[in-house]
């Protein structure tokens, strides 16, 4: 029981950390956002989309639902592992694509999660 209970709320935490990131750059930061885009040549629809994609699996997240949890981290995954590619793309360092990095695992790892429990 006590390593479990060790567990969620690591879990806890992680989701935690996932959503209040990307309300941070997304929201409180957003003029960082569109200088990242316009520096790949991204159009804004494209970016405007990407956030409210990435917005709305914050909401999901926050719903504790199970189900909408594994679509999120699922959405999420995928959406890191594209801005990682970017700053690879991009060449910057190894600095600038932990963020991206970091919220890739942490998607990961919060899904498995919710999928293991529903085993």
């Amino acid at each position: 029981l006590g390593v479990y209970m060790g567990i969620d709320v690591i879990i806890l935490a992680l989701k935690i950390i996932i959503v209040v990131s990307i309300f941070y750059v997304w929201v409180v930061r957003y003029s960082n956002i569109v200088k990242e885009f316009e520096e790949y040549k991204l159009p804004n629809w494209f970016r405007d989309i990407m956030g409210i994609i990435k917005l709305t699996a914050c909401g999901m997240i926050i719903s504790g639902s199970s189900p909408l949890i594994i679509v999120a981290t699922s959405i999420l995954t995928v959406l890191m592992l594209a801005a990682v590619s970017s700053h690879v793309k991009a060449k910057h360092n190894l600095l600038q694509m932990a963020p991206s990095f970091l919220l890739m695992c942490f998607s990961i790892v919060v899904g498995l999660d919710t999928y293991l429990y529903l085993l």
